[in-house]
């Protein structure tokens, strides 16, 4: 089988942890889909803006190869992994995604969506309307994701990080404050919430705080077990203050955003 992409999809995300795990669940997660001219995909969208929601056929173009297991965010009871077949995993035999996002609006060929799951360039290989009298079944059985453990954190901002991200988004194309939600929030229950394994994360278990990486820059939160509660504290850059002297290993050409940064904030 040969499929040909349709169109480009286009969003904040770079990396994989920086999608949620699951789009529906993260509104302000926007981005928009390009579909490929002189293809008369004009009058394929025609009648579609009507429709609230849409399903996203695409490839997961970061993968290599498949597992035949993996590791859910959230496990159940007793089991550290499952079958990829039963699990929404990317790593798979033929690696095809499937998503269904909020559709904002169309604008030619251009498709503006919400709540989406998809790295920035992948591929769509075809678009399909949701059909809620077709597709919902809210009361189907969820096999091993009912015995899923633990009970969702609640991530809150100090006007300290506020101003910071506020900063850094005027100033570039990061958000870590929705970073921050996606990585410590839902999708990520109970210790899983800290499983430093799935990110580059440190914890102080006695203090109750933690630093959560996001490319160069670095998130400084307190925790509340009691309360399932994350608090974002403030933002601070990876680099020390002897290499923001010089340029000579500005791998990522990001230095003088940093300089500018610990200018505003000292941090």
């Amino acid at each position: 089988m040969d499929f040909s992409p349709i169109g480009t999809f286009y969003g904040d995300a770079v990396y994989k942890y920086d999608a949620p795990r699951q789009g529906r669940l993260f509104a302000g997660h926007p981005g928009r889909i390009e579909l490929k001219p002189g293809q008369n995909f004009e009058m394929a969208l025609r009648d579609l803006e009507g429709f609230e929601r849409i399903w996203v056929i695409f490839q997961f173009h970061e993968n290599e190869g498949w597992r035949p297991t993996t590791r859910p965010p959230v496990p159940p009871k007793g089991k550290d992994r499952v079958g990829t077949f039963a699990s929404r995993s990317p790593y798979r035999p033929n690696p095809i995604g499937l998503s269904c996002v909020r559709l904002l609006k169309i604008d030619g060929l251009t498709l503006y969506v919400d709540e989406a799951d998809l790295l920035n360039g992948t591929p769509v290989l075809d678009i399909k309307p949701y059909i809620p009298m077709a597709d919902a079944f809210p009361d189907a059985k969820a096999g091993w994701v009912e015995e899923q453990e633990g009970e969702p954190w609640t991530v809150e901002s100090s006007e300290t990080f506020v101003a910071q991200n506020r900063w850094i988004a005027e100033h570039s194309d990061f958000d870590l404050e929705s970073f921050a939600q996606v990585q410590l929030s839902r999708g990520n229950f109970s210790k899983d919430v800290f499983d430093s394994s799935r990110r580059r994360l440190t914890i102080d278990e006695i203090a109750k705080t933690g630093v959560l990486a996001y490319r160069t820059f670095r998130i400084h939160f307190c925790y509340d077990e009691a309360a399932n509660k994350v608090v974002l504290q403030q933002i601070s850059s990876g680099y020390t203050v002897e290499e923001l002297k010089s340029s000579d290993h500005d791998r990522y050409g990001d230095m003088q955003l940093h300089r500018e940064f610990f200018a505003r904030f000292n941090t």
